[in-house]
């Protein structure tokens, strides 16, 4: 019997101290059930709150400007300025179709193209292949359901439609992962420029060699 009235003390003394400090304000910190020794440099971890002072740095601010390279977010309201254009941040024109060409924001020229070929390289040649052809090395490990950018379906889908599957992925239907981290929208029209040229390379004519190297290759 005397066990029951112990255990119900403790209960009672346990369920009081859960519930019966619900809300109340301390003055002072909770007590540790670790000691600081026992894990140096964990509990209490050093950190600057946003818009505090800094001696670390020589301008005295904790708030740091983005390293270089960083690809901004493209969420949030749509009046900051990378939602105030549609056409080059969606692929998308004012009335929710996707884009066909490029926006006129970008420039399609031999920088845009080199820039596609470098970003087409290190995030798409992978699973795509060097040509868009979709031998990529990672067919070899059992990826064998990458599409050949020569099909005729991608070949006539619209700009921004292939701007959206970069940006977003194909989820969970496919194997192609969102690219938003890592590829700047402006990164991500110059792989679209670079696919646009594997295509007509892989489709090329006579009619699209340049009049002054025809006679390079015998033709008139």
């Amino acid at each position: 019997m005397r066990n029951v009235y112990l255990l119900t003390a403790f209960c009672v003394i346990l369920l009081v101290s859960i519930l019966g400090f619900r809300g109340t304000h301390f003055t002072h910190p909770p007590m540790d059930v670790f000691p600081e020794w026992a894990f140096p440099g964990m509990k209490r971890q050093a950190k600057f709150r946003p818009q505090a002072a800094s001696s670390f740095f020589a301008d005295g601010r904790a708030d740091r400007p983005p390293p270089p390279g960083t690809v901004a977010s493209d969420y949030g309201p749509a009046g900051q300025p990378l939602r105030a254009d549609d056409t080059l941040y969606l692929g998308k024109n004012p009335d929710g179709s996707w884009v066909k060409g490029f926006p006129a924001a970008v420039t399609v020229d031999r920088a845009l193209l080199q820039r596609g070929r470098e970003r087409f390289t290190i995030y798409c040649a992978p699973c795509h292949g060097a040509v868009g052809d979709g031998n990529g090395i990672t067919k070899k490990y059992g990826m064998g359901a990458t599409p050949s950018y020569h099909d005729d379906r991608l070949r006539n889908m619209p700009e921004g439609q292939i701007y959206n599957t970069i940006t977003n992925g194909l989820q969970p239907a496919n194997n192609m992962p969102p690219y938003a981290d890592k590829l700047t929208p402006q990164d991500r029209w110059a792989v679209i420029a670079y696919v646009r040229a594997l295509q007509r390379a892989q489709h090329a004519t006579a009619a699209d060699v340049p009049g002054e190297h025809r006679g390079e290759l015998g033709l008139k």
